[in-house]
């Protein structure tokens, strides 16, 4: 069997292929006595720059080179940038087993009849007290909270010593559904940890993160004090949110319709694992909405984030089918925006703003929200009670991991047992040393209608110059035989100038390639690559002094006779 050649015999590997320098497609793995554990496998949501890309996943590469020693693919929680990546990661990798906890199974199970291709390995369902020995490996978990129910940190105990890769957390003392496993941490500091991996996500917020119960108050609060329809939108899997917007509803006798597949499909998942547990009669179908009085429902959906496919973009923009706002309805964000995500969510507020809808977010004076990840104080008591003697910071971009960086050394981890990496850096670590061993392929792989990987960054660069310069095109008859235009050269502009109205300018430019092909043609050496590459030159120079701009420059040539 090949070996990871970068690390020394006793040496562990601990290495990312997504999630660091970034938050999203968190994917890490765990070398030990040969044997490869994955620890999730998640996607990126791209950027406004990666033009119609729809997911980013990690480049799997290494996975599928040494598949023969992987063991399993470990799963801390549901959430997409943890689970997203793993129709695709199967599709290209032989993954002996799954293992997952909770609502985490339903939402892979979801995920992989979707998938109707892929023949899937066995899910291995484990509880918080199970523990699982490979060849001189024990891993074990313990419970954290987060903002989606059944979040497990997971231990590996190794020779070396024990490791703990946190998964995201955040310290909540009054959750929502079960407390987290305070004991266990407490006992691995006591045992002396050698390597703790943990979220870096807010390691820039000194204030403390709100309790999930906190919130759950201050939504029964909202939902008795508006006399009208409510629209609540929040994120799908935060199963304890949707539990708590049902309760209020249930509270103000409102019946509870859900709009969006995903909410729909969340639902169903949380009736199956019991964190949601609506009362008899109080969600009701879309269709039965008309039987009631408008302060009499409470309207449950997707869009928080303003996309624009989901129903409450529709709903703001007016083209949902079923759902048209009135004036009296209060539309209430149960969510803070994605780093970045703030134009599309302005829109969609704006838009509700003309529609003459009250419009509450989250803010100082409601709490609708709070983050599913620990903040300085929560990240400095998961140091303080791990006590690692090496650390590597995880799932944050690079800011926040060098701030939790900062943490550490406050904390009394040594500056120099402190690893700050990015996506394919490989740590070698015993008893005794940490070290940066090399690195592994690792980059960003696009997924869009085309298909996996189909797209590089020469397609993205192209669309980014279609989307701000246009493209401009030539086409050009040409009788091979005698080597003449057949006719004049045909111009077309595509989001570069409009045609009617700039004949003149069009005019100019067809003539510049007429001259170009004329005096081409005769050439001894003729050919068409060296035309068109001629073509493009001449023109891009031409373009850009009259116009300052640069557009795409295709020319077309008609072979005829």
């Amino acid at each position: 069997m090949p070996k990871n050649t970068l690390l020394k015999t006793e040496e562990i590997g601990v290495f990312a292929l997504g999630g660091l320098g970034e938050v999203g497609k968190n994917t890490y793995v765990y070398e030990i006595n040969n044997q490869i554990f994955i620890v999730d496998a998640g996607i990126l949501f791209p950027d406004d720059d990666l033009l119609g890309i729809d997911y980013v996943i990690p480049d799997y590469t290494y996975l599928k080179e040494n598949e023969e020693r992987i063991v399993g693919l470990f799963i801390t929680h549901g959430h997409e940038d943890h689970i997203g990546g793993i129709p695709y990661l199967l599709r290209q990798v032989k993954i002996p087993r799954i293992y997952a906890s909770g609502i985490a199974v339903d939402l892979i199970e979801y995920k992989l009849g979707e998938h109707k291709d892929i023949k899937p390995p066995k899910i291995e369902e484990y509880k918080s007290y199970y523990s699982y020995k490979f060849d001189g490996v024990e891993i074990s978990f313990v419970r954290l909270n987060h903002s989606i129910p059944d979040m497990f940190g997971i231990v590996f105990r190794t020779n070396e010593g024990p490791l703990f890769h946190t998964g995201d957390f955040k310290i909540d003392y009054t959750p929502v559904g079960p407390h987290a496993e305070y004991d266990k941490l407490a006992n691995l500091g006591q045992e002396g940890t050698l390597l703790l991996v943990s979220d870096s996500t807010n390691a820039e917020q000194e204030g403390l993160i709100q309790s999930e119960s906190k919130v759950g108050k201050s939504i029964n609060e909202l939902f008795t004090r508006i006399p009208g329809r409510i629209i609540i939108a929040t994120f799908a899997s935060n199963l304890y949110r949707i539990q708590q917007i049902i309760e209020a509803s249930e509270l103000t006798g409102r019946k509870v319709a859900v709009f969006g597949r995903s909410m729909e499909r969340a639902i169903e998942a949380g009736q199956q694992s019991g964190y949601i547990k609506p009362r008899k009669g109080t969600l009701t179908a879309p269709e039965e909405l008309h039987k009631y009085k408008l302060e009499e429902t409470c309207i449950l959906v997707t869009g928080s984030q303003g996309e624009p496919l989901a129903a409450l973009s529709r709903i703001a923009n007016g083209s949902h089918r079923q759902i048209k706002t009135v004036k009296g309805d209060t539309v209430i964000f149960s969510s803070s925006p994605i780093p970045g995500n703030q134009d599309p969510i302005n829109k969609t507020i704006n838009l509700l703003f003309r529609k003459d809808v009250n419009v509450i977010t989250h803010g100082p004076i409601t709490d609708t929200h709070t983050s599913g990840h620990g903040s300085v104080p929560d990240l400095k008591l998961m140091l303080t009670l791990i006590k690692p003697k090496y650390f590597i910071p995880m799932h944050g971009e690079h800011r926040m991991l060098k701030h939790h960086r900062k943490l550490a050394i406050e904390c009394g981890v040594e500056p120099s047992n402190i690893l700050i990496m990015d996506n394919g850096d490989v740590a070698g670590i015993t008893k005794e040393s940490i070290r940066l061993a090399g690195k592994v392929q690792a980059g960003d792989i696009y997924i869009d209608g085309t298909g996996i990987g189909t797209i590089g960054s020469n397609v993205l660069r192209e669309r980014k110059i279609l989307s701000e310069e246009g493209l401009f095109s030539i086409v050009l008859s040409i009788n091979q035989q005698t080597k003449t235009l057949v006719s004049e050269p045909t111009v077309i502009s595509r989001g570069f100038i409009y045609m009617k109205g700039n004949e003149e300018l069009t005019s100019t430019l067809a003539m510049q390639v007429k001259k170009i092909v004329l005096k081409e043609l005769p050439k001894k050496g003729y050919n068409e690559l060296n035309m068109k590459q001629e073509i493009i030159s001449q023109l891009s120079d031409k373009i850009y002094d009259i116009t300052l701009r640069k557009p795409m420059i295709i020319p077309i040539i008609m072979n005829l006779g």
